[in-house]
């Protein structure tokens, strides 16, 4: 019998998850000391899990979303890193979906750790929504509504997200579900009790989930930041925006093109008797003010001597300018005058048609420049949702419970910040935070030491697994290599033992 000759086929590096190229290399010791600062970063969350298996798993599921799988689900991440195993599948599915550790725990130990690794007192707060689509009906708050990511009206889930921006870097910090309004009818009650909805939750608008977003970090008082930025969608309601001057921010937020104003505060009648006719029973504008504008119009009015040209950042690409106006006017509320605000007018060099309108409630000694930078700030919330997306797998989860999906956002959170941080660590050149403390994990350096734990599952002898921690925020492609071996193995209760050794 002839024997059959087999070419072995050349190893093919799969590229990262977002698919772009790494733009440097790591040496060895760059590597292992991913490995430590992984073990390091996730010993700061231990006190967010109540027993030592919610922590192994948390670990076990941080590193799946830093893998570089395809499909970042839980199957795939238990058969690449643990091998066949339905109980392992089991139990991570339900430390995800129906675990009893605090998610928001989870986010805020993230706000403190980005607190001291990026804070700034004049740090800005991005927020915006993200959709996730969605096949069945059967997800906390899925219905038919307008998705972002395929850009049209589909059946998906709405999140409502926080972004810290500072100088150094860029980061998560908190997260809500929408839940349309129909999710409170009583047809869907029984929907509700099986996603786990809280008995006591009603509904909110996606500004009023921002609002209340911005409202918990002052509350909190651990993330140092001055500016709140939002596209139209938030600009345009008037709550928001009152919300966050009364909480002592400065907003800087894009509105629509119709919305109104007066450049000049006009006179306001009180409620009383007048000339004729019956007595006024609520105020109302003088007859004899001019009507207020839409911004529109305002922007057609303007002289070439009122706009300026500014530089708003330095890109890769070379300079980003553009030409802005700055206005003072009076809001509307209600047909009545309201606060006194910047208006600012932004357009393009190359197309001066299309103008962006921003309305700002900061002092009138705010320097221009100031308003400059923070317009050119909206860019960070798109590419952190991006980045979770591509290479955190934020939006391949399967759990459809309300605990599930706040679960799956805090693993994100904590995997997309470990990168962030990753790519300050292999900077030339760190910029430290004004913030930044000696007792922090964050500019730390490790003993070379071995860390050890346990995964709660078994898993084949000698297997190593090599996870590639991909992400545009590393702009690098290092490895984490766990050697997974086998200790004590029995019949009735088999456990292994994962060690990095430096």
């Amino acid at each position: 019998m002839s024997k059959i000759s087999r070419t072995k086929k050349p190893s093919v590096k799969r590229p990262p998850a977002s698919g772009r190229k790494a733009s440097r290399r790591l040496t060895g010791r760059d590597i292992v000391t991913s490995a430590e600062e992984l073990v390091t970063y996730h010993q700061q969350f231990q006190t967010v899990f109540q027993r030592r298996e919610q922590q192994r798993w948390s670990l076990f599921y941080l590193c799946g979303q830093l893998s570089n799988l395809e499909r970042k689900t839980i199957e795939p991440m238990v058969l690449e890193l643990l091998g066949t195993d339905t109980n392992a599948v089991r139990a991570l599915q339900h430390y995800i979906g129906q675990g009893t550790w605090d998610a928001t725990a989870a986010i805020r130990r993230c706000q403190q750790l980005v607190a001291h690794g990026l804070g700034e007192v004049d740090g800005v707060v991005i927020v915006d929504g993200s959709g996730f689509p969605k096949q069945g009906a059967a997800s906390a708050g899925v219905a038919r509504q307008y998705c972002g990511a395929l850009g049209k009206v589909a059946n998906c889930q709405e999140g409502v997200f926080g972004v810290y921006v500072s100088r150094r870097g860029y980061s998560f910090v908190d997260a809500r579900l929408y839940l349309p309004e129909v999710w409170f009818e009583d047809a869907h009650q029984q929907r509700r009790y099986t996603c786990g909805l809280p008995e006591k939750l009603s509904f909110h608008t996606e500004p009023e989930l921002a609002l209340e977003m911005v409202n918990d970090l002052v509350t909190h008082g651990e993330l140092p930041f001055r500016w709140v930025t939002a596209d139209e969608h938030f600009g345009q309601n008037p709550g928001f925006l009152d919300g966050v001057s009364a909480l002592g921010k400065w907003y800087l937020v894009e509105v629509p093109v119709d919305t109104r104003v007066w450049l000049r505060t006009p006179r306001v009648e009180p409620p009383g008797c007048g000339p004729l006719g019956r007595p006024r029973t609520h105020a109302r504008v003088a007859r004899t003010a001019p009507p207020s504008q839409a911004v529109r119009d305002v922007s057609a009015q303007l002289s070439a001597a009122q706009w300026t040209r500014y530089t708003i950042k330095e890109g890769s690409k070379g300079h980003l300018v553009a030409e802005f106006a700055f206005l003072r006017a009076t809001t509307v509320r209600a047909g009545l005058p309201g606060p006194r605000v910047w208006l600012i007018f932004r357009r393009s060099l190359t197309h001066p048609a299309d103008v962006k309108t921003y309305l700002s409630n900061a002092p009138t000694h705010c320097p221009r420049a100031e308003f400059v930078r923070v317009s050119g700030l909206r860019w960070p919330i798109e590419t952190a949702l991006e980045e979770g997306k591509g290479e955190a797998g934020m939006d391949q989860y399967e759990t459809r419970t309300w605990v599930g999906w706040h679960h799956h956002m805090a693993h994100t959170f904590m995997a997309h910040l470990f990168l962030t941080h990753l790519r300050l660590l292999f900077e030339k050149r760190i910029l430290r935070s004004p913030l930044h403390k000696r007792t922090s994990w964050w500019p730390k350096r490790l003993t070379r030491t071995p860390c050890q734990w346990t995964l709660p599952t078994s898993s084949p002898t000698g297997n190593i697994v090599i996870m590639l921690l991909t992400a545009r925020t590393l702009s690098a492609r290092p490895l984490v290599i766990v050697q997974v071996a086998e200790s004590a193995k029995s019949r009735s209760n088999a456990k292994s033992r994962c060690s990095i050794r430096c």
